[in-house]
């Protein structure tokens, strides 16, 4: 057991921690500490191996006082962990000791989001000003930075899929004209605030606006979203890559971002006293075509929204690969941002053997249920859903 006041000694002396709440995530959600990653008694001896690549790191497992905790840390002890600790007391006792808890989801992520909009002064419009833009038929270009099974629910008219990591690679070759404005949209705030100051932090020459509160925002307004669409950027490699990828790098070093190539990566995963993650940040498609052994796929922009769903070690070491660079180095840009970690970029690292996988996607004639008829079925019986 480890008191609220060890743990936050803990959190600020700069060492390798992990802190994993227990909960479902709907509880997880009601209260947590701030850097505390979800996970779950149900996934976790799925989830923990990914999230603890390096068994010997130093965990802490906390819940809302229930016991939760104390199996998690058996679980992880189970996995080959070392340095696992309880939190006594869980959240409530981390409250009853002064210190602030947070709910929602991917918090860290979502206060970086706003952190971005008031430290660069992100331009953004709303709803109704972007309806009036298009109905003045102003020259726009309206960009989703979602991925792309959220765009096809729902999506505003007139956009094109574009999700965050591609954002800065994909649009220059995608603007006929200077005097285009380009609005970045997601579900809400986050990803459109980031994607936009990524096209900005560039150097792009157009007007680039986030659209505020997104499509939430665009239905509250009283506008229709469109379902089903799928249009996206042109595939394969943009004839600028290699401007883009200058523009990315400047980008990533003025904020510490390390450069690496394969031999550096095999050094860093062979030191066993710290923790690598290894993350490419590609389309999940083409990470399934062939991708590094040992890596993940975290595209990049939900990697910087979600940055928990793929990372739980503070202070640890994240490397990122994909085929031309600007990915890589407009996400390390903004993680190292985001957080406490030592952020390297692998160019370079997809030539040689790569392994291949299925895609995470279902195919497009897979059958599909809407929610309606998935409620009549389940009436009549004649469906069972398996989570």
């Amino acid at each position: 057991m480890v008191s609220p006041a060890t743990l936050k000694g803990w959190l600020r002396d700069g060492a390798e921690l992990a802190i994993l709440d227990a909960r479902e995530e709907g509880e997880f959600g009601t209260a947590h500490l701030f850097w505390a990653v979800p996970c779950p008694l149900s996934r976790a001896e799925l989830r923990a191996p990914a999230l603890l690549p390096r068994r010997g790191v130093r965990v802490v497992c906390c819940d809302g006082g229930e016991g939760c905790a104390e199996r998690l840390a058996v679980v992880l002890a189970g996995i080959g962990c070392t340095d696992v600790h309880v939190l006594e007391g869980g959240v409530p006792a981390w409250r009853d000791a002064g210190y602030e808890v947070f709910s929602g989801v991917n918090v860290p992520s979502k206060a970086f989001g706003e952190w971005v909009e008031h430290h660069y002064a992100t331009p953004s419009v709303d709803a109704a000003e972007l309806h009036a833009m298009r109905a003045r038929g102003e020259d726009l270009l309206i960009v989703d930075s979602r991925p792309m099974a959220e765009f096809r629910a729902m999506s505003i008219p007139g956009g094109i899929d574009v999700p965050g990591a591609e954002l800065a690679y994909r649009v220059p070759s995608m603007l006929a004209r200077p005097t285009t404005t380009v609005v970045v949209n997601c579900a809400g705030r986050t990803r459109s605030i980031l994607g936009a100051e990524s096209l900005r932090q560039t150097g792009l020459p157009n007007r680039v606006v986030a659209l505020r509160n997104g499509t939430m925002g665009w239905e509250l307004a009283g506008f229709r979203c469109e379902h089903g669409r799928e249009e996206s950027y042109a595939p394969g490699t943009p004839p600028d890559a290699p401007e883009n990828l200058a523009r990315a790098r400047r980008f990533s070093r003025a904020h510490g971002v390390r450069v690496t190539d394969r031999a550096g990566l095999d050094a860093l995963v062979r030191d066993a006293t710290r923790t690598t993650y290894l993350l490419d940040v590609r389309d999940p498609a083409e990470f399934s075509a062939g991708h590094l052994a040992g890596s993940r796929s975290a595209p990049g922009g939900q990697l910087v929204q979600a940055t928990d769903a793929w990372v739980a070690v503070r202070h640890a070491r994240i490397v990122l690969v994909d085929d031309t660079g600007t990915r890589a180095h407009m996400t390390a840009g903004w993680l190292r941002q985001l957080g406490g970690w030592e952020v390297h970029v692998m160019e370079g690292g997809l030539s040689g053997h790569l392994e291949t996988s299925l895609a995470p996607a279902l195919p497009r004639d897979v059958p599909r249920m809407t929610v309606p008829d998935l409620a009549v079925a389940l009436a009549e019986g004649g469906a069972m859903v398996v989570d």
